[in-house]
């Protein structure tokens, strides 16, 4: 079952990344995750000519999932032309809902190139536990 989601959600990311808004760095990203009830949602990186307001795929899937309630994440694939990895600002958001997410990270031909986990990603991560 596992390999099953794993792979629906490779599939997902590779496709999602025909949406990305990529004008300026051509660097198109797709994402899927799975929360723990089981849903599924995408994302892709959307820049902007201002170039603080972009947003990466990861952060639009997981603002998805948040704003229709969901708070744990089983598993993100993030897909790339490379394989290349999440930002930090990326990591601390998926920090905020789990250190044991798991995260693979794939290329454009859907070879997985890293699995791996949030705490791995951001050791020391800055956490709401830290906030108490």
């Amino acid at each position: 079952m596992e390999e099953e989601i794993k792979k629906k959600l490779i599939d997902l990311a590779l496709q999602a990344r025909q949406w990305a808004y990529v004008p300026y760095s051509h660097y198109a990203v797709g994402t899927a995750l799975v929360t723990s009830s089981g849903r599924i949602y995408d994302g892709v990186n959307v820049e902007n000519s201002s170039f603080p307001n972009g947003c990466c795929a990861e952060r639009v899937a997981i603002y998805k999932a948040v704003s229709e309630g969901e708070r744990q994440f089983e598993m993100i694939v993030v897909a790339t032309e490379n394989g290349g990895s999440s930002c930090g600002m990326c990591r601390q958001v998926m920090a905020e809902f789990g250190l044991d997410t798991r995260v693979i990270l794939v290329d454009g031909t859907g070879k997985i190139r890293e699995e791996t986990t949030v705490a791995t990603m951001l050791p020391g991560a800055f956490t709401p536990k830290d906030l108490l």
